[in-house]
């Protein structure tokens, strides 16, 4: 294999400079697998080929890191079929394990190991458990990779829905009212949880306190259907946030943070549905079709500068980096209330992050070329 050279390196065989060298990192463990495949059909399809090598690695339902199809088509979601990574996709990828070495090797049955390069960048395109929340961040920070997004503390505290509340309104962000149900306390002391539930006031939000993506989520309207909600919310957490309903008009808003450090925020856009949901879940988001986005949001000019400057407050509150979309309940008076933060956003060329910033005039392919041009200029370590 022929030896590998930095980023911009040249040798007397070879006088054009390398190009950098992005692993495209998605499916995963979490429930969202099948959004991260979609999103990684898109990523592969726009990134810059003439500027980037690219090598897919999926990650199946078991952990199992494969070299995967660089096929866009592949992972799309089609007429509802979901994609999903296979043990049989590709063979085993192992990851770095050291400072000193960023190659990633390729297990293939029978053989020996055989080198798949030096990787100068990771885009992880994981939704959820076990790819936003830290731990993925986690084991780069380890081997020194550079990444695409937030790091190890913002991905941890930005989705645990719990602990980010506490952040935001410890930074005297205006945020909703809410309770936590801690694990085991619904299974101990059912009625003190009811009792909580009913000081809230109906309707509630019941969610997962560590998923994404509108899974496991429930509006409940009264008593009788909070049981079933936090069995369905169980399923994908054993951690609860129930929040009460408030009453405004969902907008969303995009930040993007350059290789400078310093933050841009898209023009906001409002989600509306035209189809039978009363709330932004799975289907509404990624099956269906029956949502649109308005951006910008047709809002007052003071409004939309007070969603963008909390979104930048947001950010930084949560210790964010590269990228995160902040979303926002605009009540009839023109207040705004932060909802939550996601620092891995649906990131699909019809996903609403990408759609913001095209509306703003930053289109999807340099958006891609935007964040890992940003990841390869931070420092690895403490920063």
């Amino acid at each position: 294999m022929d030896a590998i050279l930095p980023v911009g390196a040249t040798d007397s065989e070879n006088p054009a400079p390398r190009k950098p060298r992005v692993a495209v990192l998605f499916g995963g463990r979490s429930s969202e697998h099948a959004v991260s495949c979609a999103t990684a059909s898109s990523v592969l399809g726009a990134i810059d080929r003439d500027a980037y090598e690219v090598i897919p690695i999926g990650v199946t339902r078991t952990g199992r890191w494969v070299l995967a199809a660089d096929d866009p088509d592949r992972w799309a979601i089609t007429a509802g079929v979901l994609p999903e990574v296979k043990d049989g996709d590709g063979p085993g990828v192992i990851a770095p394990v050291q400072t000193t070495d960023s190659t990633l090797q390729v297990l293939e049955h029978g053989q020996v190991p055989r080198e798949l390069g030096q990787v100068d960048v990771v885009f992880p395109l994981l939704h959820g458990p076990f790819g936003e929340d830290g731990t993925l961040q986690g084991l780069l920070e380890l081997t020194d990779v550079r990444y695409v997004g937030a790091g190890v503390l913002a991905s941890a505290a930005s989705m645990d829905k719990a602990v980010m509340k506490v952040m935001l309104k410890g930074s005297g962000l205006p945020i909703g009212e809410y309770l936590v149900v801690r694990p085991g306390q619904w299974q101990h002391d059912p009625d003190g949880v009811r009792d909580d539930v009913e000081e809230l006031g109906w309707p509630v939000f019941v969610k997962p306190a560590r998923a994404g993506s509108s899974v496991g989520i429930s509006k409940v309207d009264g008593p009788e259907g909070l049981d079933a909600a936090i069995a369905e919310a169980l399923q994908h957490d054993r951690k609860l946030v129930i929040e009460a309903s408030v009453v405004g008009r969902e907008i969303e808003c995009a930040v993007l943070q350059s290789s400078d450090g310093s933050v841009a925020t898209s023009l906001p856009g409002e989600i509306e549905f035209v189809g039978g949901h009363d709330f932004y879940d799975f289907e509404a988001k990624y099956l269906d079709g029956t949502t649109k986005l308005s951006c910008p949001a047709d809002l007052p000019a003071d409004v939309l500068d007070r969603v963008r400057e909390l979104s930048v407050r947001t950010f930084e509150a949560m210790n964010c980096e590269g990228l995160a979309r902040v979303d926002f309940f605009v009540l009839a008076d023109g207040s705004v209330v932060v909802n939550e933060i996601n620092t891995m956003p649906g990131f699909t060329s019809s996903s609403m992050y990408p759609r913001m910033w095209a509306a703003t005039g930053l289109d999807y392919p340099e958006l891609i070329d935007r964040l890992i041009r940003t990841a390869l200029a931070r420092p690895t370590g403490l920063r």
